[in-house]
């Protein structure tokens, strides 16, 4: 692990994309291959809250605004950012509003207006479209022109961080020329729209295999005539994150290498041929384990996982939750498969630092004595087997995460760990394409969430954390109802909770938001909504060849592609 060299990215000065330095010629560098192990299946991230999907589609996609690597916000689509200084947010805080640069264009050639982004929101908050990126739209009442460049957004109270709608790449323009009668429940069924949207960035689809490989090219409207400096881009997924960390460190075959989820000594082996180098950056990233509210029993039928299959039978209690927590040791899973690209957690808001609560630490020290003793208080016997059981049901799990080496050694860890509490757990992974996928005929996706636990990560564009919150609200479950869609992915729902989000939009004072969004990480920690394990550092790979890279933790690792070039 010593061995492993870690480039961080800056944190340091805050560089706008004009400063970038310009490439001589649009399409001289060739092809960009991209290898992401989790394959991507749409490119309409309002459809999916996988990573990969946002990542994907970003390369295409643009909002008004992005967050650079060091979580300052830089305008794209839009001329400058807006403020109460420049007069772009009204001074009572219930409005913003956006200009366009100058002649944007489509990748079709043609104007995006002030109706693009009309469409957009109407699009996210049409009733039973299933938009994953629906808490970026909260508390939005209405997305008006006030000319063809001129976009005014209203909230329905003072919006003291106005920064959501249309803001980082999980909240793109749409072209509503294109998307016009994909609205609501035929949002899914848009396939030619869904797999090549037409965007304003640097690149426009080819091709699109999903879950496979897409092919881009440059797009020739880009609004700087001298970028991307190469002519095309393939993003190959599938394989394993060890065989793509592979491709960029050993063998150079790739330019770059999302998500390096591989263990330190492997990673540090590969490093050794040269080819290319590792980038990290902490951001919000956090493993955790989500705990299940609802029934999930297969005898539930069309009701599994939903509201009306009821309460999950053990997981319901409070010291189920607890006793599984403190029954992990945080340390071991961290050294196992992070070294230090990670640092164990009983938070799941870990970044930026003025967010941090400091109050909840209990986790972190494994209990297994002090875990035996809360099943046994709360009733949970022993058997014979080696199981607990209270009124018939049975502490027996089926916990499942996405094919990774990491995740799976991970699991075999909590297993092993929760066996000591009399925890009988099932094992189970499924293809990273299709758990993140977001396909609503699959089982197998992280928001129909069958099983009774699973495991992952993810993180929020920006440094605020008030619409990433908002994503466990009680309105943001997933259900058939909205197409399994919505960021709630372990149905926590709890009044105090909400009424603390709508606290938290009224706020102001940067210290009094983050003493909300303390309160609000401290109720999921100690509510037991998810076990966090480990803040990531969000870690991948590129060629030693490869220029301009700038590793970013708060929008899409893709960001500045657009920038990206081949050293000469």
């Amino acid at each position: 692990m010593k061995n492993l060299k870690i480039v961080l990215a800056s944190t340091v000065a805050v560089l706008s994309m004009a400063a970038s330095a310009a490439h001589a010629e649009r399409g001289t560098d060739g092809d960009l291959k991209i290898l992401f192990w989790q394959a991507v299946s749409t490119l309409n991230p309002y459809l999916s809250g996988g990573t990969k999907e946002v990542y994907g589609a970003s390369m295409v996609l643009e909002p008004l605004a992005r967050y650079d690597e060091t979580g300052g916000l830089v305008a794209m689509l839009a001329a400058e950012i807006p403020t109460v200084e420049n007069g772009g947010v009204a001074a009572d805080l219930k409005s913003v509003t956006w200009k366009l640069k100058p002649d944007l264009k489509w990748s079709d050639g043609t104007p995006v207006t002030a109706d693009d982004a009309i469409f957009t929101w109407k699009y996210c908050t049409a009733p039973d479209g299933g938009c994953a990126q629906a808490a970026y739209y909260e508390g939005v009442t209405n997305v008006e022109a006030v000319d063809p460049s001129t976009i005014k957004v209203s909230f329905s109270e003072a919006k003291p961080y106005p920064y959501s709608a249309f803001v980082g790449a999980q909240s793109p323009l749409l072209q509503a020329a294109q998307f016009k009668d994909c609205l609501g429940a035929k949002a899914p069924e848009c396939t030619s729209a869904n797999f090549g949207p037409i965007g304003t960035g640097p690149f426009k689809v080819k091709e699109f295999k999903p879950n496979d490989v897409i092919t881009f090219e440059a797009n020739p409207n880009y609004r700087d005539p001298a970028k991307p400096a190469f002519a095309t881009a393939t993003l190959k997924g599938g394989g394993d994150a060890a065989s793509a960390a592979r491709a960029v460190l050993e063998t150079g075959e790739y330019d770059y290498a999302w998500n390096m989820q591989v263990e330190p000594e492997v990673l540090a082996t590969m490093m050794a041929a040269g080819k290319g180098v590792l980038v990290t950056a902490f951001g919000t990233q956090v493993e955790r384990i989500d705990l299940n509210a609802y029934a999930v029993d297969p005898s539930t039928g069309d009701k599994r996982s939903t509201k009306e299959a009821g309460p999950h039978p053990s997981l319901k209690d409070p010291a189920v939750r607890k006793a599984l927590s403190i029954a992990i040791d945080r340390d071991i899973i961290d050294e196992a498969g992070y070294g230090e690209a990670g640092k164990p957690t009983c938070n799941i808001l870990p970044a930026p630092d003025i967010y941090v609560s400091t109050a909840v630490d209990w986790c972190l020290k494994q209990d297994v004595e002090g875990a035996n003793k809360l099943l046994d208080d709360a009733g949970w016997v022993l058997g014979s087997d080696g199981i607990r059981a209270k009124d018939g049901v049975k502490l027996s799990y089926l916990y499942q995460t996405s094919t990774n080496s990491v995740r799976q050694g991970t699991q075999a860890l909590v297993k092993d760990m929760w066996k000591q509490i009399g925890v009988e757990v099932e094992l189970k992974n499924v293809s990273a394409s299709v758990f993140f996928g977001g396909d609503p005929a699959s089982p197998d996706t992280f928001q129909k969430f069958f099983a009774d636990v699973q495991m992952y990560t993810n993180n929020f564009d920006g440094t605020d954390p008030e619409k990433y919150m908002a994503g466990w609200k009680c309105d943001k479950i997933p259900t058939p109802a909205n197409g399994w869609q919505g960021e709630n992915e372990v149905r926590y729902c709890n009044p105090e909770y909400d009424k603390l989000v709508g606290d938290l939009g009224k706020t102001a004072k940067l210290e009094e938001r983050a003493a909300i969004s303390k309160k609000l990480n401290d109720m999921l920690s100690n509510d037991g909504a998810q076990i966090p394990l480990i803040h990531r550092g969000q870690i991948s790979a590129h060629a030693v060849t490869l220029d301009g890279v700038k590793m970013n933790a708060w929008d899409s690792e893709l960001w500045n592609v657009a920038d990206w070039s081949r050293k000469k």
